[in-house]
């Protein structure tokens, strides 16, 4: 399951609209490289020292090759290239790249395949609401404290790409996921 929070912002596109509430994604921590290659050579007769080795010589072979200006495909997982933004001049002999590319940054573009997989059937959890810099640990919490009782469905704890969805806490409730 996917965790998110609730928070109340300003919609971008209209600053004079009322504010409304948003879900921001909670990320949990990543696992270390251990951790990873163990779970991921699981039941194969890849050991996980080399695949933690092959991650290393990969990171090599992609930080050299981007900073040729190649674009890197890292398997069926996507590609990854480097992009930036620049000042213009109306005169080309005026163009300095050291003063005027600015903001160099690594981007990773998933495979169609890659994305499709990740996003078919992603779950999302409700993990608590953010208002006025205090964390309320479910939509529970934040409507017992705030005395807000809710008319019609209490379901807006979270729900998957397809349909679907869980109690207002992410735990499933009566039509959520099984």
């Amino acid at each position: 399951m996917y965790k998110y929070k609730l928070v109340k912002k300003i919609n971008p596109q209209d600053k004079a609209a009322p504010k409304k509430w948003y879900a921001i994604p909670i990320s949990e921590v990543p696992q270390t490289v251990k951790a990873m290659t163990r779970a991921a050579t699981e039941n194969t007769t890849t050991a996980p020292i080399e695949m933690e080795a092959a991650l290393e010589l990969l990171g090599r072979h992609a930080r050299q090759q981007l900073q040729q200006g190649h674009i890197v495909r890292v398997g069926d997982l996507g590609t990854i290239r480097v992009s930036f933004k620049s000042d213009g001049v109306e005169n080309i002999t005026d163009f300095n790249a050291g003063a005027m590319i600015k903001n160099p940054r690594i981007i990773f573009t998933p495979s169609k395949e890659f994305r499709e997989s990740v996003l078919q059937g992603i779950q999302f959890q409700n993990a608590g609401v953010l208002d006025e810099g205090i964390s309320y640990a479910s939509l529970s919490d934040y409507k017992k404290a705030k005395g807000v009782t809710s008319g019609g469905s209490d379901d807006s704890g979270g729900s998957s790409i397809g349909g679907g969805g869980t109690g207002e806490d992410g735990e499933d409730g009566e039509g959520g996921f099984s």
